[in-house]
């Protein structure tokens, strides 16, 4: 497969892969009863009374939903079964940027756009800044905070508002070929970076293999990386202030170390989601994959005849005996501010992501990993085992990673031009294995000029 995976997250469950998850994350408004309606037509603060809920939800109402999640049908037949006023059209329009563009092109045509719409959590400082997604606080959300993991929720809400429903996450853990590490003389996953480094020149000396790979083509997993170690390297008010800081001290010492290990030829530089990566995972050029939550069951389909050979750990801390990590990858159901029926719209973003069995479903037969406290403990989801894990709960892993992601981390309003231009300055410099820490800056400075140059005000 040439095409990138998708930034959604998946959970370890039965079967493989989904193929198409390989190859990719009301007739009336809501303004009325008792809530004030504030000049746009959406309510205050105040959550909606119950009686016009149940008016807005038996009131036969059509709505159209974009998501990239293959067979999500079924979760919104649930929906539907519950609600049979509600007829949602399911629409799969592409994911990332090519879904952002269609939605930015039909709300300037002021026609076509979806009522709700699957959104990566980067991507959603980009319509809030031009106002376009409905604050889902009014309706309720404020009330569904706590069942969700913090740093989840943090990525949806801002200021006491709500601009989506999770669905789903990737924190990040280390994958590892146990059969390899024994080979080299190791029996533990290396519990800190300087175990690691340690661990891939004793994997390369003895075994010929990388101890892992990093992408030079893929910037959400260095601010995965960047994010557990604590670097905040974007910050936005919500209006037109952004904060860059990419080349700091702890980021310089982040991309010094990786530096480091590529330069002695212990890290591999391959592009990811290429023909040679996958032949790589499947071959054993790799001994690990530093991955997210959804890379458990995406490496059952990429490396099917490696089964019984992978284990999973946390990531390498930075300081010993800390439980640190970071995410890459996830999304929420979001409501766009024109709607017509945004009680409708918002009851299935929330039904779709907040009721158990919608997202239980998620995990068994999307494969997603979940965002919903209630799911995360579950003894059906986290004390799984595989055969492919060699017996290991690998969803307990990762469930308790996933209490140590730092839980505040933000996003510019102009992701999809971070995204490329990682390419062109640290990627490229990963890619030449050269100087890392100036192609950091190179990233900075690029991300600063653009900034400035769509009138933001940058700090």
């Amino acid at each position: 497969m040439m095409r990138k995976a998708p930034r959604t997250a998946t959970a370890l469950g039965s079967g493989i892969l989904v193929a198409a998850l390989l190859l990719s994350s009301c007739s009336s408004g809501g303004g009325g009863g008792g809530a004030t309606a504030s000049p746009s037509g959406t309510p205050s603060a105040a959550t909606l009374p119950q009686a016009e809920i149940d008016k807005a939800m038996t009131t036969p109402t059509t709505l159209t939903f974009w998501t990239w999640v293959p067979n999500i049908t079924d979760e919104v037949a649930m929906f539907q079964k519950k609600y049979p006023a509600i007829t949602v059209n399911v629409e799969n329009v592409g994911n990332g940027p090519a879904q952002n563009t269609k939605i930015r092109t039909a709300l300037q045509a002021g026609s076509g756009a979806p009522d709700v719409v699957q959104m990566r959590y980067q991507d959603i400082s980009s319509f809030t800044v031009t106002k376009s997604l409905l604050d889902l606080a009014p309706y309720g959300a404020s009330d569904l905070k706590g069942d969700y993991v913090d740093w989840v929720w943090n990525q949806v809400s801002a200021k006491g508002q709500v601009f989506g429903i999770p669905q789903d996450s990737g924190p990040m853990g280390n994958l590892y070929r146990d059969d390899i590490l024994t080979s080299a003389g190791i029996s533990q996953p290396p519990a800190t970076w300087d175990d690691y480094a340690t661990a891939a020149a004793t994997v390369k000396s003895k075994t010929g293999s990388y101890i892992s790979n990093l992408a030079p083509n893929d910037a959400s997993q260095m601010l995965g990386l960047l994010w557990q170690a604590g670097v905040k390297p974007f910050a936005y008010d919500g209006e037109q202030t952004v904060g860059v800081a990419l080349n700091g001290d702890v980021a310089k010492k982040v991309v010094a170390y990786w530096q480091k290990l590529i330069q002695a030829d212990l890290i591999s530089v391959d592009p990811d989601y290429t023909d040679q990566w996958y032949q790589g995972l499947a071959a054993g050029k790799y001994a690990g994959w530093i991955t997210a939550a959804w890379g458990p069951v995406f490496l059952q389909g990429t490396a099917a005849s490696t089964s019984g050979k992978w284990r999973a750990a946390e990531l390498p801390q930075w300081v010993a005996g800390e439980h640190k990590s970071g995410n890459w990858g996830g999304s929420a159901d979001a409501v766009l501010k024109s709607t017509k029926n945004p009680i409708a719209a918002y009851e299935l973003a929330k039904w779709l992501n907040n009721d158990k069995s919608s997202a239980s479903e998620f995990t068994t037969k999307q494969l997603f990993f979940p965002t919903l406290k209630s799911v995360l403990s579950d003894p059906a989801f986290v004390d799984l085992k595989s055969d492919f894990y060699g017996g290991q709960a690998v969803n307990k892993v990762f469930a308790q990673v996933s209490e140590t992601v730092d839980v505040k981390f933000e996003w510019l309003p102009y992701m999809d031009f971070a995204a490329s231009s990682y390419k062109e300055t640290l990627g490229k410099a990963i890619s030449d294995k050269g100087d890392l820490t100036a192609g950091l800056d190179a990233w900075q400075k690029a991300l600063v000029d653009y900034g400035t140059q769509q009138g933001f005000t940058v700090k």
